[in-house]
């Protein structure tokens, strides 16, 4: 039995603590950079950075403690420990030995030109540009936006119509979204289902977290995209910005953002280049939700008989008072193991069929059918159980979500048993030991296996035994001292 993997998202606060000083020091020399940090700060601690940030000398520690009242000391603790390791605070000794802290100086004088203006704007470098006679509204790029996704997500799921560069297919699989083997064509994993179940905000933020964690890899400096993707992320939605004096590195990142959806470029060359990220899809989602986790209620007997489980996603033509959102139809009577959807969202049709078999495709309705070989071939693909019953819950038609439960228990637990079905065996690795010349010996050596906690297995009729492979050593050297000794 595989081990599920469950998709872990970083905040803000998270990965920047996971970078090493020199980068952090080095990060913190860019206005947009060093407001974006402050004001993903908790608020005592944007307090403490604003008491400080037109003081030339270091404050002493005890000064820093009389800030709050003393029922919220816990809280001013955590937040200086915020500040220490983001190391917006660097701790200094004052003279006769008092503790004291200071403000990052480099981290204080770009904070200084966030806030109160100066240095030279992004936008400055646009007005050689002139009109541009291919421009796009907000509604344009805010499509175009969507439609890029879509192009990742589809390709996530398997859709023959969807193709992404072999970079982005490549970080797909570095990020355990998808999986290669064979030379076979990527197809998606456990933690990529659970990616597909995030909104776009939340797939966004921990797309771009495997993007930075694989930069330097590539040959690409971190603190340089992450200084342009603060700075985009300040940039008006709509407005035209110069990509001249980029170095390769940067525009290398650009095409990438490009084929994201995060921004426009109408040529690969083009001088100029149109944000579009828009507020809420792309922003930069420091909270990001966990994946969902499913509590197993207690199972019910269940018949051996087809599941029941019929899917819809509305907006059909001609059905009044259908809400525009993908959703669980109530049960048919007529066949009750085969989903029913309308094909409005491609994608939703290619999410269901990752764990079921498609059965029918008219322009208005597509039926499937859950069976124990659609389950059991998208369980093989790392898809769990209890993620196939979350998707079919969230999307339940409003009919079904007033029901309680939304999913009748024999839907449930039979997608679980089908589970279980695939999980009766456990395999581990072990070192073989036979061959044993007497029954005492067998005993003696499995004895002492048993006390180390190593014993795996063990057949005394056939004088055959396995032990774990960090044991090994410790076995073979007990076995090799007892041959010496008898």
């Amino acid at each position: 039995m595989e081990p599920r993997a469950h998709l872990q998202c970083k905040n803000l606060q998270e990965f920047l603590r996971g970078l090493s000083p020199q980068t952090l020091d080095r990060l913190y020399g860019h206005p947009a950079t060093c407001l974006a940090v402050f004001r993903e700060l908790p608020g005592l601690a944007q307090a403490g950075i604003l008491r400080m940030l037109f003081l030339e000398q270091p404050l002493p520690q005890a000064a820093v403690g009389l800030w709050v009242k003393k029922e919220h000391g816990r809280e001013q603790e955590q937040s200086q420990e915020v500040l220490l390791e983001l190391r917006l605070w660097h701790p200094h000794t004052l003279p006769g030995g008092l503790p004291g802290v200071a403000l990052n100086p480099n981290f204080k004088q770009n904070l200084r030109v966030a806030l109160l203006g100066g240095g030279k704007a992004w936008s400055d470098d646009t007005a050689p540009l002139g009109p541009d006679r291919h421009a796009r509204d907000v509604p344009a790029l805010d499509k175009y936006a969507e439609e890029r996704w879509e192009v990742v997500l589809h390709f996530m799921v398997g859709s023959p119509s969807a193709a992404v560069s072999q970079d982005l297919a490549q970080l797909l699989v570095q990020a355990g979204l998808m999986k290669s083997e064979g030379g076979e064509p990527p197809c998606i994993t456990s933690a990529g289902f659970q990616f597909l179940l995030l909104d776009t905000p939340a797939q966004l933020w921990f797309f771009i977290l495997q993007y930075l964690r694989g930069a330097e890899a590539r040959g690409m400096d971190l603190v340089e995209i992450l200084s342009f993707l603060f700075q985009l992320s300040f940039s008006t939605l709509g407005k035209d910005y110069s990509v001249e004096g980029m170095s390769e590195s940067l525009l290398t990142f650009l095409q990438h953002l490009r084929e994201f959806g995060l921004v426009f470029q109408r040529k690969t060359r083009s001088c100029r280049s149109l944000s579009s990220l828009s507020s809420p899809s792309s922003s930069m989602a420091p909270n990001v939700p966990k994946c969902p986790q499913i509590p197993n209620p207690p199972m019910s007997p269940v018949p051996p008989q087809c599941l029941q489980c019929p899917l819809s996603v509305p907006n059909v033509p001609n059905v009044p008072n259908v809400p525009n959102v993908p959703s669980v139809s109530p049960m048919s009577p007529q066949c009750p193991q085969c989903p029913q959807m309308s094909p409005d969202s491609e994608l939703q049709v290619a999410l269901i069929a990752l764990f079921s078999e498609l059965l029918y495709r008219f322009p208005n309705l597509v039926v499937a059918q859950v069976t124990r070989d659609s389950v059991q071939a998208a369980i093989a693909n790392g898809i769990t159980a209890d993620q196939i019953i979350h998707f079919l819950r969230t999307r339940a038609h409003p009919v079904m979500a007033k029901q309680t439960p939304v999913l009748p228990p024999t839907v449930t637990d039979q997608i679980r048993l089908w589970e279980l079905e695939r999980d009766r065996l456990r395999f581990s690795d072990g070192v073989l030991y036979n061959q044993f010349l007497s029954q005492v010996d067998f005993e003696v050596l499995r004895d002492h296996a048993r006390a180390l906690g190593v014993l795996v297995f063990e057949n005394p009729a056939r004088r055959l035994m396995v032990v774990t492979p960090a044991g090994h050593p410790d076995v073979k050297r007990f076995w090799k001292r007892q041959k010496h000794n008898g």
